[in-house]
């Protein structure tokens, strides 16, 4: 049987690796598309599933909600709703690549730059696919289990530990102060 802390640190170790590597997949897309927003329109359009107007308004933030996730999982900040969020978009970019192929475009899928219209049999959808769900494992993780390493929320953790262990001294010293005795004293 495992010792309960050596899980603790284990779980902990990889929740860290998870958020970092979310991190990194946020941080990576984010920047390659708004480096380039022409051909993030265009890898947008390419799915044909959206109107002109409203695939434009998705090019334009996609980037940034990828780069503002990436922040919000680098910083350990708020991790668990970062990785809810960060979960959802991997399904609708999941559910798009199984649309595209379904409906036979032949479409690179600009999750890491690019994007737009390719050769025939030049798709990758199956591994687009398993990769993202890869990274939806990650997010799904973390959702579960947002407790890491060197992040905000341990240290709010931590400085929310520390205020009730004042709160019950301060509890103990009134009621010691007003002469209530605590059972085991």
């Amino acid at each position: 049987m495992q010792h309960p802390v050596r899980s603790r640190l284990l779980f902990d170790l990889i929740g860290t690796a998870a958020r970092l590597g979310l991190t990194a997949v946020w941080f990576l897309s984010g920047f390659a598309k708004a480096a380039d927003p022409r051909q993030t329109l265009v890898a947008v359009q390419g799915y044909q599933v959206l109107p002109d107007g409203l695939a434009r308004s998705v090019a334009a933030v996609l980037p940034y909600l990828e780069i503002a996730l990436g922040l919000l999982l680098l910083l350990g900040m708020v991790t668990r709703y970062a990785a809810l969020a960060s979960g959802l978009l991997l399904l609708v970019f999941i559910a798009g690549v199984i649309s595209a192929a379904a409906r036979g475009l032949s479409i690179d899928c600009g999750c890491f730059g690019g994007g737009g219209q390719v050769s025939a049999g030049a798709t990758a959808y199956t591994a687009e696919i398993l990769r993202d769900t890869g990274f939806l494992v990650l997010a799904v993780w973390l959702v579960i289990r947002p407790r890491t390493w060197l992040s905000i929320d341990a240290l709010a953790r931590r400085n929310q530990d520390f205020d009730d262990v004042e709160d019950e001294q301060d509890v103990d010293d009134t009621s010691f102060s007003h002469g209530v005795r605590r059972s085991g004293r």
